[in-house]
Formats: structure tokens, C-alpha cells, sequence
């Protein structure tokens, strides 16, 4: 006997059509996430100070309440295919707003590439850097390839597109770039960057081998190309001169306003040491701090002048010709002691630059400076206003023209003038203010004294903590410096 098929008397759900429809359909919980969700976007538009952006809060009504724009229409879907994978990219889209957000206004993680701050930073050292503590920009480049910097992994080319391209503008911090900070910054001299040839950068490229040369030569030195602040290679050294300052550097050590500064405790310079008996062993040199990479034996394969440098400066040199050993590294103050007090060291000297052999920042003022007796510097200041002399502009001209934009300026050596936006100026008011960075590592640092000022708009952020290190020269597992995990990146 066959059944009649069963039958309900409840009606079909209708959709909420109108309106009134969709708002009576809310949930009391589905209100109260939305009133939480608008009031941290509104104190982030208040943050941002920019209230058009507030328009977007129409878009979160619909998405919590109304309903109109189907964000959710694969939830509905008969396939079990489509809901799989549209739920894996629901969750995936999320997941990479938010970190877009987070790294944008809150922080980073940055990796220390050099050893520019060694040994208050080493290489292999991942960086949380604090982007709130100076306070966020807003991005030049807002539309770019999720956790790229400037360039696509794997395949290549920009991970970033040209336009829109946004005027800098920066959200409050809670504190502004102090003397002493290590700050990430974006790379200024990196605003032109020769693709194949990245180090040296553009500008000191020039100067070796000609502008010509290396826009006109791209076999060797790749395309040049222009690349905003945001996507300029970031950089992290210590800050040592503020906007206003006049920076010194006599015999290495820093002077503010003619006033010596305290030396970092883990600064560096180059020493070259003589030891009278064995070599310095593997043991010896981990012992001591010293890096591998960062040892250089000098005493081999020597010329004739180069032994006559060396007994003039104090060095020994066998009966044979024979040298002992030398060697040549980045030393702190400490680590000088620890060598002196193992005894078997005969000769120590500090390294002493000779000018005009080094590139220094700025060119043609700075021909008879060295890395260890610089300056002085004036440091510009927002507001400031300077004399447009050929000194001057030797010195602030890169400031002028690629930093604040007046890309129409020029100095005419004839007349002695220089023109601002095609027109002759005697002086200039800086519209930003600068700073001048160093690393603690100081024979062994490209920094301020090579490639001039850091503007304000260049500022990513400052670094907190050491959330995890490796060493290069290690293996696999024994390669984690365990000690430096949450380290304060700060000291």
C-alpha cells in the first residue's frame, strides 16, 4: 500500500525585501556587533583626520544590517564545492585586510640586513617595529600587492601601482623621533635606483662613473626608475642629529652644538692588531664577539710600500720578511679590553680614514671630511629659512628638489643665483623637517655621512623588540640566537 506523500503546513520564509524588512529582520546581537564596528572605524576616521573616508560607513550598514550588496551569496550555493572553497577565500580576504591594516597602523615586522648597528642590532635580527610611536602614515602607494614591498615574489616587477598616488600625511603618535632613537626608515637617496647596481645607490653611481654612463648604459646597470617613499628599500639606524642641530664629528666622536655626545655602549670602529704569537682561533674569535665575516687577516699578501706603511705605524716584521699576524675588525670598547687583557697582542691602532677616499655626503663640500672628522652640518628645520649661496646649495639642493618637490630648481654658477620653480630665489623655507642617522658600527656604516639628511615624511617607525634572530654562520636549529628573542630592540 503506498503512502501519500507528507505535507507541511508551514509557509515558505520570505526574504526581507523592502527596507523595513531588512532592518525588523536584524538580530539584537547583530546590532550590537555593528555598533562596535562603527565606533572603532569612526575613532580611527577621527584618527586619520580625513571625515570623507566616513562615507564607508554606509557600506559597513549594509553588511551588517541591510543586506543589499551579496557578499555572502556562495553561503547559499547547492554546491558544497562553491562553499568550501568561497569560505577558504572569505577567511583568506579577512585575513589579509587585516593584516594590511595592522602593518599599516599599528607595526611591522623588519629584518636587519646589515651590520650597520652591530652590535646593538645584529644581522639576521626580525624587528617588531612600532609604526604608532611616530605615528602611522597614510600610504603614497595605497594600492599594492598584499605583504610586497616593492617588488612581486617570484615573478617579479612592481608589487605596486603608480596612481593613486597620495601627498604624505601622518597620523598623531604619542612621541616624535628622539637623539638616541633607532628608527626604520624609508632609504631618501633610494628615490632613483639603478636595478642591477643597488649598492652603491644612484647618486654615488653618478658620481663614480657619470649620470650619463649609468642612465645610458642598462646592460650594466639596469633601468633606472623612480620609486616613491613608501616602496624606497627600508633602512634602520640611530638617530644623532635633530632638525636645527649642527652635527660635528671630530676624531669619531659626535658633537651637538659643539657639545660632545655620549657614545652608545655597543658602538664599534675599525682596529688593526698585531698578535705575537698563534693566530686567533674559531674559539678565540666567538670568544671575543667577533663575527667571521667581519675578521680580516692583513697581514697576507702584502707589497713592498704595504710592509713600509705597516713598520711605519708601529707594526713587526720578522728578519725574514715574515709578518705576524694582523688582522683588521670591528671593535667595541669592551671587546679592546677583553683583547688586551689576553696578552699576546703586540700592536692595536684604531683605523684612520684619509680624505678623498670615500664619497661622502655632501659632494664637493665634503672632499677634505672622512667618515671620522665631519662637518659641521646644519641639520634643516621645518620653517627654517637659509641663504641660497653655492655652498647652501651644494649641501640642501637634493632637499629642495627631490625631497620637497620643486623639481624646477637650479643654481646658474654665472650669476650666482639659484631659481625655485623657474624663479630666482635668495632664499628658502623648509617646508619638513630632517634628521641625520649613523649606525653604532661606525667605520663600517652607509649612513647620513654618505647620503645626507632623512626627511620626516621617509620615518616608517621605531623597532621595540627582537621577535626572533638567526646567525648566518651556523646551521640549521643552532643557528637561533635563543637570547635575543624578545629582546629589547631599544637598548
Amino acid at each position: 500500500m503506498s503512502s501519500a506523500p507528507e505535507t507541511s503546513d508551514k509557509a515558505p520564509v520570505k526574504e526581507p525585501r523592502t527596507f523595513g524588512e531588512r532592518i525588523a529582520a536584524v538580530k539584537t546581537t547583530r546590532w550590537i556587533r555593528f555598533a562596535l564596528v562603527a565606533l572603532i572605524f569612526l575613532a580611527w576616521v577621527a584618527w586619520l583626520g580625513s571625515w570623507w573616508v566616513a562615507i564607508f560607513l554606509i557600506l559597513l550598514f549594509d553588511i551588517y544590517i541591510t543586506g543589499y550588496i551579496p557578499f555572502t551569496w556562495w553561503k547559499k550555493s547547492k554546491s558544497a564545492t562553491v562553499r568550501t572553497v568561497m569560505g577558504w577565500v572569505d577567511a583568506i580576504v579577512y585575513a589579509l585586510i587585516l593584516v594590511y591594516f595592522i602593518f599599516l597602523f599599528v607595526g611591522q615586522n623588519y629584518q636587519i640586513p646589515s651590520s650597520s648597528l652591530e652590535k646593538t642590532l645584529l644581522t639576521g635580527d626580525y624587528l617588531w617595529v612600532n609604526k604608532m610611536a611616530y605615528g602611522p602614515r597614510v600610504p603614497n602607494t595605497p594600492v599594492h600587492f598584499p605583504l610586497a614591498h616593492n617588488e612581486m615574489p617570484i615573478i617579479g616587477g612592481k608589487s605596486y601601482l603608480d596612481t593613486p598616488e597620495w601627498s604624505y600625511h601622518r597620523l598623531k603618535g604619542y612621541t616624535t623621533v628622539q637623539r638616541g632613537d633607532i628608527v626604520v626608515f624609508n632609504f631618501p637617496a633610494g628615490d632613483t635606483v639603478a636595478l642591477k647596481m643597488q649598492n652603491p645607490d644612484y647618486y654615488t653611481l653618478c658620481q663614480i662613473y657619470g649620470r650619463a654612463a649609468v642612465n645610458g648604459y642598462p646592460e650594466r646597470f639596469g633601468e633606472v626608475i623612480y620609486r616613491p617613499v613608501d616602496r624606497r628599500e627600508n633602512y634602520v639606524k640611530r638617530c644623532v642629529g635633530l632638525p636645527g642641530d649642527t652635527i660635528s664629528i671630530v676624531g669619531g666622536d659626535i658633537y651637538i652644538d659643539g657639545v660632545k655626545q655620549a657614545l652608545p655602549a655597543d658602538a664599534q670602529y675599525n682596529y688593526i692588531f698585531q698578535l705575537k704569537g698563534a693566530p686567533l682561533s674559531e674559539l678565540d674569535r666567538e670568544a671575543l664577539g667577533i663575527a667571521a665575516a667581519d675578521l680580516t687577516l692583513v697581514s697576507a699578501g702584502l707589497g713592498p710600500a704595504d710592509v713600509e706603511n705597516l713598520v711605519r705605524l708601529g707594526f713587526t716584521v720578522n728578519p725574514d720578511g715574515s709578518i705576524p699576524n694582523i688582522y683588521r675588525s670591528p671593535l667595541t670598547t669592551s671587546m679592546v679590553e677583553s683583547l688586551k687583557a689576553r696578552g699576546d697582542v703586540a700592536v692595536m691602532r684604531r683605523e684612520e680614514p684619509q680624505p678623498g677616499t670615500e664619497y661622502l655626503f655632501p659632494a664637493g663640500v665634503a672632499d677634505e671630511w672622512t667618515r671620522a672628522d665631519f662637518g659641521p652640518l646644519w641639520i634643516p628645520s621645518k620653517g627654517a629659512t637659509i641663504n641660497l649661496d653655492a655652498r647652501n646649495w651644494a649641501i640642501y639642493n637634493r632637499a629642495i628638489r627631490n625631497y620637497e618637490h620643486h623639481t624646477d630648481a637650479y643654481f646658474d654658477e654665472a650669476t650666482a643665483t639659484a631659481y625655485i620653480d623657474g624663479k630666482p630665489a635668495k632664499t628658502y623655507t623648509f617646508g619638513m623637517d630632517y634628521y641625520f642617522m649613523m649606525g653604532d658600527n661606525r667605520d663600517n656604516s652607509l649612513d647620513s655621512r654618505y647620503w645626507g639628511f632623512v626627511p620626516e615624511d621617509h620615518i616608517v617607525g621605531r623597532p621595540e623588540r627582537v621577535l626572533i634572530s638567526f646567525d648566518a654562520e651556523k646551521g640549521f636549529l643552532s643557528n637561533i640566537r635563543w637570547s635575543r628573542i624578545f629582546r629589547n630592540a631599544r637598548s
